[in-house]
């Protein structure tokens, strides 16, 4: 492989993930996850019988606040385009600050975070994958599963977090622990506004983030706008526009897939992205740096521009190596 090959194939891969040329992403079983299926369905039961009984200007301002807290600087910016895509650079402190508050959105630890999302997306770019990793199956029964279910493939790929993650003690206290990470944000809660400040700051919070969550994951990959397509995956992604706010711009997910280094989601005129605007917050305070964008990424192979915009947001050895395959496809 050249160098600038090797770049590109190390910018752009699962990072985590090991053993691939063994792993099969097809064979498995759906088994069902105990504590996060007890957790989810704790969590939206009290949510629609507490959080109508305890509804109150206040209560709704604590769940947007803490919602919008916890899902840009903690999910978006702190989970996935740091610790996943390390696709900006900033202090170990706010990097651990930061997945405190991905945590804290109420869906499982780092480490595991980090792993389902590897391991899912290696799945969808091969081409055939396990039902379960489809979204094939009806919004509501999807979501079923989704919430309730694990899949355990015959033939997994290895894991590996690599160094400053999986030797982070602080990450595997989170990972061990994360469901008791919403126990001091219940208590100052509760101090600041009783009752209908934690049914709306937890429970409520919870559940509506989980559930979108799977929500955005569900459309994001069967339907919608596309500029991007990856060559050879079973599965491909789609832009979501409805959805770019509440998920912090984590629905332009067929601008994610085409260039996942990118700290930026939004590429495009009109597609806002939250999270990038907060991530471009912390450069200004002197926090974030070698933010990465597709026009200084190495050039991103095995992806095929669909619309005549594509290209804008890319860099010119994008272009270059687009136009090269293209001249190697008419000469095949």
């Amino acid at each position: 492989m050249s160098e600038a090959g090797g770049a590109a194939a190390g910018a752009f891969k699962v990072n985590s993930l090991t053993g691939l040329d063994r792993a099969d992403a097809v064979e498995g079983r759906v088994l069902w996850d105990g504590p996060r299926s007890v957790w989810n369905v704790a969590m939206l039961a009290m949510a629609l019988v507490l959080g109508p009984l305890t509804f109150s200007g206040s209560a709704l301002a604590v769940f947007l606040a803490t919602s919008a807290v916890t899902l840009c600087a903690g999910h978006s910016v702190g989970f996935h385009r740091r610790l996943i895509h390390r696709s900006f650079d900033c202090p170990k402190w706010l990097e651990r600050l930061l997945v405190w508050l991905g945590t804290a959105v109420g869906m499982g630890g780092p480490i595991w975070t980090i792993r389902l999302h590897d391991s899912r997306d290696w799945a969808q770019r091969q081409p055939d994958c396990h039902w379960f990793l489809r979204h094939a199956k009806p919004l509501v029964i999807d979501g079923f599963y989704y919430l309730n279910f694990r899949l355990e493939l015959a033939r997994p790929p290895g894991f590996d977090p690599g160094p400053g993650i999986g030797d982070d003690r602080f990450y595997r206290f989170l990972d061990r622990y994360w469901m008791l990470q919403q126990v001091p944000i219940a208590l100052i809660l509760y101090l600041l506004g009783g009752w209908p400040w934690v049914v709306w700051g937890v429970p409520v919070r919870v559940a509506a983030c989980t559930t979108m969550h799977w929500f955005i994951s569900y459309f994001a990959h069967t339907r919608g706008p596309q500029d991007w397509s990856v060559d050879g995956a079973v599965i491909q992604a789609y832009n979501v526009p409805i959805m770019a706010i509440p998920t912090m711009g984590e629905s332009w997910h067929s601008n994610h897939h085409a260039f996942p280094s990118s700290a930026r989601h939004g590429l495009y005129p009109g597609q806002i992205d939250l999270g990038y605007r907060f991530i471009q917050l912390l450069a200004l305070l002197g926090l974030a740096s070698n933010i990465r964008l597709p026009a200084n990424l190495p050039a991103r192979p095995g992806i095929t521009p669909l619309t005549a915009r594509a290209l804008s947001a890319a860099s010119d050895r994008q272009a270059e190596t687009l136009a090269a395959k293209v001249r190697d496809d008419g000469r095949a």
